[in-house]
């Protein structure tokens, strides 16, 4: 077990904190683990299913990993794993240059005058009347 916490520093907080919580939840009884276990894949099917549909799947995915990561090694890899692309998905946009974001703010206020002068000019109700 040493081994297995060895490079700690490396590893999210929220994984350490994940096998803490994991050390307690398998001294539940079977059928609450089991509970558990139906949550977690529930809501990592929801989760899952928010790709397509509305809904905040960024959001859910990882707390449906965590729920499974009580029980399943497979779910906490996944967790970390997902943690770290996160990680790097925010520091990639930190790094982005001003001319960058000033291009992506252009764009996306054209786009929306764009969508605006075709609702008017089009005779496109926006709101039905």
């Amino acid at each position: 077990m040493a081994d297995e916490h060895e490079h700690d520093h490396e590893v999210p907080k929220l994984v350490r904190k994940l096998r803490v919580q994991r050390e307690r939840h398998l001294q539940r009884a079977t059928p609450v683990r089991w509970l558990f276990v139906i949550a977690g894949f529930t809501i990592l099917l929801v989760g899952l299913a928010m790709l397509v549909l509305p809904g905040p799947a960024l959001a859910v995915i990882p707390i449906g990993l965590f729920v499974l990561a009580l029980e399943f090694q497979w779910a906490e890899e996944w967790l970390e794993r997902s943690i770290h692309q996160a990680d790097k998905a925010k520091q990639k946009a930190a790094e982005t240059s001003t001319l960058t974001r000033v291009v992506t703010a252009g764009g996306t206020v054209l786009a929306i005058a764009g969508i605006v002068a075709w609702a008017i000019v089009g005779d496109i109700p926006i709101v039905p009347v």
